[in-house]
């Protein structure tokens, strides 16, 4: 009889747990699908100084302001992050020109890759974190702390950052990001799916 009594909630545990799991499982899913959606929409930029000291900081912004004004016309009237990635990948050499300027002797290497990155506040609007299309800049070792933004759209040279988006982000991932009424629980399972997958990826790195 006992030995029933256990099976019997041995089963209805084992049940609640699996379901539990199920559950969680399709949460990570659509948080996955949302936090993908948002992604493909921007091109993010990452300039990474040398080291910390004020000189070599100071450096990072010179470097950062000339490749935003090579950008700016590069990418004037451009509609799509796909448009924009082709135009950057085609103009890596020229970027590098336009960092190694105010980098002077400094080397300087200039990638478009994915990257994570963490969850970031912006004028208006939050990127939660997760894997980005990443214009990367980085100026020597690149062991100082970095510099990011979005270059697509043009977010990191506009008033209004938050309206630079709405024409590339589908209404739902816009009020995603800004967390318009009813959408702070849905961000809020995004941003949580995005850093445990960034720490996930840090230990495999590890």
């Amino acid at each position: 009889m006992e030995k029933r009594y256990f099976e019997k909630h041995l089963r209805r545990w084992e049940s609640a747990a699996l379901l539990a799991l199920c559950i969680a499982l399709l949460a990570g899913v659509v948080a996955q699908g949302r936090a993908a959606s948002v992604s493909r929409s921007l091109i993010r930029l990452h300039v990474l100084a040398a080291d910390d000291s004020p000189s070599e900081q100071a450096v990072k912004l010179e470097v950062r302001d000339a490749v935003l004004r090579y950008l700016l016309p590069l990418l004037a009237g451009v509609e799509s992050a796909d448009e924009a990635g082709r135009i950057l990948a085609g103009e890596l050499d020229g970027i590098r020109q336009a960092a190694q300027s105010r980098a002077g002797e400094r080397a300087v290497t200039v990638t478009l890759t994915n990257e994570r990155y963490p969850t970031r506040d912006y004028a208006g609007f939050t990127l939660p974190a997760g894997a980005y299309r990443s214009l990367r800049v980085v100026l020597g070792e690149g062991k100082g702390r970095n510099w990011w933004c979005i270059v697509f759209p043009p977010v990191c040279l506009a008033a209004v950052q938050r309206e630079q988006l709405r024409p590339v982000l589908r209404p739902e991932d816009y009020a995603l990001i800004t967390r318009e009424e009813g959408w702070e629980l849905r961000f809020r399972s995004v941003e949580l799916w995005g850093e445990l997958i960034n720490r996930i990826e840090g230990w495999r790195e590890k």
